[in-house]
């Protein structure tokens, strides 16, 4: 696992890996939004079912696009473990929008 060079990316990882609510809210903007295997989701509902619920860790496995884009080992109790994508925007140093899916 490596920590992705990006302080925005790297807090909204550690929030994930922690199942820290108030981190995963102060890692993104206000008007965040999301989208999972290119369909925009409810940003509030997934990350309630996606990452807390189902207990989800992220294992960065290589990033690129200046420590934009990842290529993830995301494991959670729902869907167990696969390799996902996950691009970020940043803007005003938080996360604006995700884009997550499978590798």
């Amino acid at each position: 696992m490596i920590e992705p060079s990006r302080p925005e990316v790297r807090r909204f990882v550690a929030a994930v890996n922690a199942g820290d609510r108030a981190a995963l809210t102060a890692a993104l903007t206000p008007d965040a939004t999301m989208s999972d295997d290119g369909t925009d989701r409810d940003l509030r509902d997934w990350t309630e079912r996606e990452i807390f619920t189902s207990d989800g860790k992220m294992s960065v496995e290589s990033e690129s696009d200046d420590g934009l884009d990842l290529l993830v080992r995301y494991t959670n109790s729902t869907w167990g473990a696969m390799d996902t994508r996950w691009h970020f925007v940043v803007a005003d140093g938080r996360i604006s929008r995700f884009e997550t899916g499978q590798a």
